[in-house]
């Protein structure tokens, strides 16, 4: 499985359910990147895309407590053994972990690859990813030419779990 995400020099990926900020190139490589792929989120996750809506061209997952929550052209589920028991019937390697923070939290033992668009800038924030520079296990395999949009400088890395 694998995660994708775009965070600061914290490891920072949102604040009051929105993106630190909106990067054209990292959104088409997200875009590319799941596009025809299984996306797996959290509701907030759901709820802070555009409408409220599922991704286009992508089988969305969406893992809430609330069993009475419906959304159209998502599957919903309400815990992780379901989740877990759902995902079987997926190539592993078509499965992205979008977010939020619980879900991030909750799936990164079962992740080997890591997709992360690493801003050199640090935001005001209140959610956050586990910083993978930080655990043993995650090493970086491949990294871009640092990019920039406007003011800001970003790269994007590969991480694969060890072993």
């Amino acid at each position: 499985m694998n995660i994708i995400a775009a965070v600061d020099q914290n490891w920072a990926i949102g604040k009051n359910n929105a993106l630190l900020v909106s990067i054209p190139a990292d959104l088409k490589f997200f875009r590319e990147m799941t596009t025809g792929k299984v996306v797996v989120m959290g509701r907030k996750t759901l709820e802070s895309f555009p409408g409220g809506l599922p991704l286009k061209n992508r089988t969305n997952i969406v893992l809430t407590k609330n069993h009475g929550y419906r959304v159209k052209g998502a599957v919903c589920v309400h815990s992780q053994a379901e989740l877990d028991q759902l995902l079987e019937q997926y190539d592993k390697e078509e499965i992205y972990v979008i977010g939020g923070e619980s879900i991030y939290r909750m799936l990164l033992d079962q992740c080997d690859t890591a997709y992360v668009t690493k801003i050199d800038y640090i935001y005001e924030a209140d959610t956050y990813v586990p910083n993978l520079d930080e655990l043993p296990e995650w090493e970086i395999t491949k990294e871009s030419e640092e990019q920039t949009y406007f003011d800001l400088e970003y790269r994007f890395l590969t991480y694969q779990k060890r072993g």
